[in-house]
């Protein structure tokens, strides 16, 4: 029996890298109907053109259908994966750029700009959760793909949605360690652990054998310019972060490049309009080189193995963001964590993890109060939590950039945050204001 997989952001520019996922994967994952989704045509009208191409040219037999209508995509999808960008990337450079005026670094899923994208995110992925529970199949599955994942994915459980957080940090460090050990990368496993984008490899195995000393003995250079992180951290944590933790690890050094001008969000955007210009071209039914510099490296195999087990009930395992429910130590239930699982029809059953060391647990229990603070936050419009979480968020912290920062968000993403017009805020002189569009 064939499925319908609904791609909700059809548009972006990741999506010929799935769609070509799904049509090797035709083996496990029999799609008879994938629709993409987008409400800005513009965009959509090239990302599918290619995509039908990719689909061709690899035989794919199913109906592909590009739409503007929610109801459309998501009537009767087995499988909705989501993978929006609210505001597009012009707000991005705003998350990244806006923190950097009060002294704090700017990126699109940690610290503040993930916060702010959060704020935006949230709640229009909680009405598209809402109308997947009324109209798509029984026991359909939202795999979110939308950073910052851990706080999207944590929304969504704490509704009661039937949802899977993915990201493809993990499967890119397993190809990474793969890479420098010269060994198949379905030999390797990650002894994965953490919430999304604050994650630590705390033992890599190949066919069973912890490998993590070879890797830090033997290539510990390599790993140190791949991570901008210094090999003697890795050293001294006997782990290897993702990338994203030298924001932590890094905090002033990143904030004195970004302020140089590295800002990734002006990358993108020049990565994007050339991407789109060759999903223009009639000729093209490959996936263009100049994908692999958009960052979403792998992720259609993550994406696909993924809704291709939950399809099957293979029983394999997979790192995803779901509720710990007892497999991290020292962690609530309720709280969402990215480590493996085994993946059936069921859905995902995490794996026991070690207890986290001091060094590890205090940032993540920090992080994860962040995120309990963000959710709040973006479902109520309360300008108090939002201060709040700001506050918890170990890249801001001070209260006079936290209120500043969110007056400079509500500013400038008035379109998109129309929830918090309404509500009072305190300005940085702590008078009690009500914020209304200037």
């Amino acid at each position: 029996m064939s499925v319908k997989i609904a791609v909700i952001g059809g548009g972006s520019t990741y999506t010929p890298e799935l769609v070509d996922g799904f049509a090797r994967f035709t083996d496990r994952l029999p799609v008879g109907e994938l629709v993409l989704h987008d409400i800005d045509a513009a965009r959509l009208e090239p990302v599918a053109g290619v995509a039908g191409r990719i689909l061709a040219r690899q035989g794919w037999t199913g109906r592909l259908t590009a739409t503007g209508s929610l109801e459309q995509a998501v009537e009767g999808a087995d499988f909705v994966v989501v993978q929006l960008r609210v505001g597009g990337q012009q707000a991005r450079l705003l998350d990244e750029t806006l923190p950097l005026e009060v002294g704090c670094v700017g990126q699109e899923t940690t610290g503040a700009g993930g916060f702010a994208k959060a704020l935006r995110t949230v709640p229009v992925v909680l009405d598209l959760a809402e109308q997947v529970a009324a109209r798509a199949a029984d026991g359909a599955w939202l795999v979110d793909f939308t950073n910052p994942v851990g706080i999207v994915t944590q929304a969504l459980m704490d509704a009661g949605h039937r949802a899977i957080g993915l990201c493809n940090v993990a499967i890119g460090l397993q190809r990474k360690f793969a890479g420098l050990l010269q060994v198949d990368p379905g030999r390797v496993a990650l002894e994965h652990v953490g919430l999304n984008h604050l994650t630590w490899e705390r033992a890599v195995t190949v066919d069973g054998r912890d490998v993590l000393p070879d890797l830090l003995d033997g290539h510990l250079d390599a790993l140190s310019a791949h991570l901008e992180l210094p090999g003697s951290l890795l050293r001294d944590l006997s782990a290897v972060p993702s990338r994203y933790l030298r924001f932590y690890y890094r905090t002033a050094g990143m904030l004195d490049e970004q302020r140089a001008g590295r800002i990734r969000a002006r990358e993108v955007q020049a990565i994007e309009e050339e991407l789109l210009a060759l999903y223009r071209d009639p000729a093209l039914d490959t996936k263009p080189a100049a994908l692999a510099r958009r960052g979403g490296t792998h992720y259609s195999t993550a994406a696909v193995q993924l809704i291709a087990s939950l399809y099957d009930d293979r029983g394999d395992v997979q790192v995803v963001n779901i509720r710990n429910d007892g497999a991290v130590p020292d962690l609530p239930d309720d709280a969402v964590v990215e480590i493996p699982a085994r993946i059936t029809s069921a859905g995902a059953a995490a794996l026991p993890a070690r207890p986290l060391p001091p060094e590890l647990l205090g940032l993540v229990q920090q992080v994860k109060s962040y995120e309990r603070l963000a959710v709040a936050a973006a479902r109520t419009g309360d300008h108090r939590s939002a201060v709040l979480a700001l506050m918890a968020n170990p890249l801001v912290r001070d209260r006079e950039p936290a209120v500043a920062l969110l007056d400079a968000f509500l500013r400038e993403h008035e379109r998109t945050l129309p929830g918090f017009w309404r509500a009072p805020s305190r300005t940085r002189s702590g008078h009690e204001s009500v914020s209304t569009p200037s």
